[in-house]
């Protein structure tokens, strides 16, 4: 298994909209970030695909190690 890039070492805050659908970038080779743009094609990671339950600002995982799927869980400080 390819390991992730860092993309990094801090969580991207982005606007999520109710009932959108959103694909986070897993592989950190996204030129989208934190969002997937297809990069993962030449690695073993997929996106995570997940639905807003509602509009927030949300701190999306930027170093790509959370435990907390594509929420950051505060790993990065841990890099």
């Amino acid at each position: 298994m390819t390991e992730p890039v860092i993309a990094q070492k801090e969580p991207y805050a982005v606007e999520l909209e109710a009932g959108e659908t959103y694909a986070w970038c897993a592989c950190g080779r996204s030129e989208n970030q934190p969002f997937c743009d297809g990069s993962h094609k030449e690695t073993t990671q997929l996106p995570i695909v997940f639905k807003a339950e509602k509009s927030e600002t949300a701190y999306l995982c930027g170093c790509k190690r959370s435990g907390n799927g594509q929420f950051c869980d505060g790993t990065h400080k841990t890099l």
